[in-house]
């Protein structure tokens, strides 16, 4: 004989709750606090000495929509490879926690209140260079490049660029070399946080079939791509002191002295074979570009006399 669960209002709200925490776990919140560290400094820098906080706050929510619609387009994309990943089995389509075609409908329904709210509240190109993101993630990252080459995350890792773009446009309604710059900086900086993690999660990645640097590489090689792409993205956040005053000279440099010198301590411990810590450098890869942002904030916000003013 089946035994029928008894439904009750506490049950009734678990099932709720569940519900409604997994549709915000198909939204990746953890990564979305990307936009927030690039876009809101990039604005200020765009409008030094104001501060709009109504275009931002309606920026970040535009922004934050687009990112949750890709975040969540992707897992459904990639929910057969989530299943035979340690680090991603308990995402919602993995665990069936929610439908396919659920996450789908919700997926397109966020990109579509991203372009409404950027479109209504900024601009049309912030509206349209957010749309292009969501299409070049799902589409060129998750659906073409992940799953066929080791350089998945050095040209899919643009997308996730993109707000410095994003932020600039919607406060000026055009383009600049100034988020240009910042554009290089996250692109640069995407291959050695993202390869520090996968580092520590090869096998992971070699299970589900995916061609990660590290899972196809020595350590040694993989270490030597990170300082180098690690170098490239302190020389292009000191490209934009041109633009800034020496609150922002001083932490880009003693930042990118700091983060450059952890990669190229990682790269020698695995040149000489010793057991190596990839997750730290990962962590500190968070914390030297939200010192990087954050510092371009302040300076913004503060608008001392740039730089190039006492030349």
């Amino acid at each position: 004989m089946d035994v029928v669960e008894e439904t009750t209002p506490e049950t009734g709200w678990r099932r709720v709750r569940a519900t409604v925490l997994a549709y915000i776990a198909l939204t990746k919140p953890r990564v979305i606090e990307l936009l927030l560290v690039a876009t809101i400094p990039v604005m200020l820098q765009a409008d030094r000495g104001h501060v709009d906080l109504a275009l931002i706050a309606f920026t970040l929510l535009g922004g934050w929509l687009g990112a949750a619609s890709a975040n969540t387009l992707n897992m459904v994309a990639d929910a057969d490879i989530d299943q035979k990943m340690k680090r991603t089995a308990r995402r919602p389509l993995a665990r069936r926690a929610v439908a396919p075609r659920n996450a789908l409908v919700f997926g397109i329904l966020l990109g579509v209140g991203s372009f409404v709210v950027l479109w209504s509240a900024a601009n049309l190109l912030s509206a349209l260079l957010v749309t292009a993101t969501i299409a070049f993630y799902v589409g060129v990252y998750t659906m073409i490049l992940k799953r066929r080459t080791w350089q998945n995350v050095v040209w899919g890792g643009a997308a996730g660029c993109m707000p410095t773009l994003v932020g600039w446009a919607a406060v000026t309604g055009s383009l600049s070399w100034q988020p240009v710059v910042l554009f290089a900086v996250i692109f640069f900086w995407t291959p050695p946080h993202t390869w520090a993690l996968a580092m520590r999660y090869k096998e992971d990645y070699k299970a589900a079939g995916v061609p990660m640097l590290p899972v196809i590489a020595t350590e040694q090689q993989v270490t030597r791509q990170m300082v180098w792409y690690t170098w490239a993205t302190v020389a292009a956040s000191l490209v934009l002191i041109a633009a800034t005053s020496w609150i922002y000279a001083g932490l880009a440099v003693a930042a990118g002295i700091w983060f450059g010198s952890r990669v190229q301590k990682l790269y020698r411990e695995t040149r000489r074979g010793a057991e190596v810590a990839p997750l730290k450098v990962f962590l500190q890869s968070n914390e030297y570009l939200a010192i990087l942002f954050c510092g371009l904030a302040i300076d913004a916000v503060v608008n001392l006399p740039l730089v190039t003013s006492y030349f």
